[in-house]
């Protein structure tokens, strides 16, 4: 790969626009794959939080996980799960509780797929040592600004 800058140059670099980038570049990549599959990021997010929910999880426990992913807001969160009851994947009883139904297991085993297949495509030659590096120096620059940030 031939980088934008040579190391002198790159140190000087802001850290806010090349996080942004890599950012912009990855959840516009997901977002495309998906939707060539028939799903949305969102969507694809609660039927993981459900599939891996040891009881079935209610509207308000997938929202409160999630409200805090790529900005999405509750509305929006509640409509997509909305959108996978529509489509049949998501069943909800009378008390809130989610549950994948047949149809929506066999779904979310290929959004996973699909998504271990995009986690190989963005790792590609980068080493896990590196990437463990990465994160631990973006953790920095947000604790250094004050800002938080967590991921389940």
């Amino acid at each position: 790969m031939e980088y934008s800058h040579d190391d002198a140059e790159l140190v000087r670099q802001p850290i806010g626009y090349w996080s942004r980038a890599a950012s912009d570049a990855v959840v516009t990549r997901i977002r495309a794959v998906l939707a060539g599959i028939g799903t949305t990021q969102p969507q694809a997010w609660i039927l993981a939080r459900i599939a891996q929910a040891e009881v079935p999880p209610t509207r308000d426990g997938v929202t409160g996980v999630l409200s805090g992913y790529a900005a999405v807001g509750i509305d929006d969160l509640d409509e997509e799960i909305d959108a996978t009851v529509d489509r049949g994947w998501v069943t909800q009883d009378p008390d809130g509780h989610l549950e994948l139904t047949t149809e929506g297991k066999d779904f979310h085993a290929r959004v996973a797929a699909t998504q271990a297949e995009l986690w190989q495509e963005r790792h590609r030659d980068i080493p896990d040592e590196e990437y463990v590096l990465t994160l631990k120096v973006l953790q920095r620059f947000i604790h250094n600004t004050g800002g938080r940030a967590w991921h389940h």
